[in-house]
């Protein structure tokens, strides 16, 4: 028992926790309530596997939302170069793409599983699937044992240091029910307020709904509350049947949940038209009234906007789509041009867990030593991964703190 360590999930924090304490010379037991490792990894990056971001470490923390202070340590130790070259040596071919995201060659996330597991195996790592923990037994501060169902029978597994690597509560059906935050608190833990994160928005006006299925590609969104600017940047949305998603979106998500627990609403604002100053696109479209002269505002429009959104900003713009270009005033071009640079909705909410990348809070990082990823209440009980309260912005950064917090806790038992 003395070198048994018992990691709770095999998920990406499990999965690099095992190799890590495995090569450190422990016994390792990985206990997995599905029947197969890495469920929630397989879908992530669009099945893709977004493994890392290829940037430097003070990147890695800017981009990190909630806590980013507690990760000096876990990203020092062990950075996304680190990660690059762990997942090269043990076979597996990368590619990075646009905004440092990299991926595994293949663009197959179980190519990724596949040589995790592997190693897992030769280090002689013990993996125990559809087996769900009960229970983390603690005696005298120190962790002794888990309790474990597999197929309906309860075990015993006993144990001197523990990893919780259970994930949080995004995708349910890939088991993320959290159970991790029951273990937190049944060992004296705070888990703070849990949030989707990384996640889709409800919008209030119905034209969006209209717009289901429009991708917009380099247009810049801007979030209010009130006066007050909640975050801005540049990028790629996605209209739906309920709102907007997409990657700019799901970003933007990350900095508005504290604001909507507030009654006051907040204003998505959308510029079309991001490279071009005011003038200048009134300028582009007096151009194409002066091409389009005698024919109807609603069919003056095509080379501008994407077909789908004309009808939508026709009726916006409060000009009859019936007038011919050459009867529309200075006033109504330029009411058109304010429009198309600040295209604003009403953010309702956001949507579930289901939907969501990540959840957004968890065991509070004040209770565990930044430098090992161990409890500060129980002895031999360690935090990994999406569990913690720690959550970051889209492009790998989120899998890169499960890497290091795992590599970190593997390395410290």
């Amino acid at each position: 028992m003395e070198n048994n360590v018992v990691i709770i999930g095999g998920g990406a924090a499990g999965m690099m926790a095992a190799i890590t304490a495995a090569r450190s010379g422990h016994k390792v037991h990985v206990l997995e309530k599905n029947e197969k490792l890495g469920k929630k990894l397989f879908i992530t990056g669009k099945g893709r596997c977004n493994v890392t971001n290829d940037c430097d470490v003070e990147t890695l923390l800017k981009n990190v939302v909630t806590n980013s202070k507690f990760l000096y340590s876990a990203f020092y130790s062990f950075n996304s170069q680190d990660m690059m070259a762990f997942l090269q040596e043990l076979g597996l071919p990368l590619k990075t793409e646009r905004g440092n995201r990299v991926f595994p060659a293949s663009d197959k996330s179980s190519d990724v599983i596949r040589v995790l597991e592997r190693q897992m195996k030769q280090l002689g790592v013990c993996i125990h699937l559809k087996s769900t923990a009960k229970r983390i037994v603690i005696r005298d501060g120190h962790v002794a044992a888990v309790e474990y169902d597999h197929e309906n029978q309860k075990e015993l597994l006993p144990a001197s240091r523990v990893i919780v690597a259970t994930g949080g509560l995004s995708y349910k059906s890939t088991g993320s029910d959290g159970d991790g935050y029951a273990f937190a608190k049944d060992a004296g833990h705070t888990v703070t307020k849990l949030m989707p994160s990384l996640v889709p928005l409800n919008i209030r006006e119905d034209w969006c709904k209209s717009l289901q299925g429009l991708s917009l590609k380099n247009v810049r969104a801007e979030f209010y509350q009130g006066k007050k600017k909640l975050y801005e940047d540049f990028g790629e949305m996605l209209f739906t049947h309920y709102g907007v998603s997409g990657p700019l979106i799901l970003s933007g998500s990350a900095y508005i949940l504290k604001a909507l627990e507030k009654s006051e609403p907040i204003r998505l604002c959308i510029d079309l038209k991001p490279a071009l100053s005011f003038e200048q696109l009134d300028a582009r479209i007096l151009r194409d009234f002066g091409e389009n002269i005698n024919r109807q505002f609603g069919n003056s429009l095509s080379a501008l906007l994407p077909s789908k959104l004309i009808p939508v900003v026709v009726e916006l713009s409060g000009i009859d789509g019936r007038k011919t270009v050459n009867a529309i005033s200075r006033e109504e071009r330029h009411q058109l041009v304010r429009l198309l640079k600040n295209l604003t909705m009403t953010v309702e909410g956001t949507r579930d867990y289901n939907e969501a990348i990540i959840t957004r809070g968890g065991v509070s990082v004040k209770e565990i030593n930044p430098s090992t990823m161990e409890s500060r209440k129980v002895s031999g009980l360690y935090f990994a991964g999406e569990v913690l309260d720690l959550d970051a912005l889209t492009g790998g950064f989120n899998l890169q703190i499960a890497w290091s917090s795992a590599w970190l806790a593997g390395n410290n038992l």
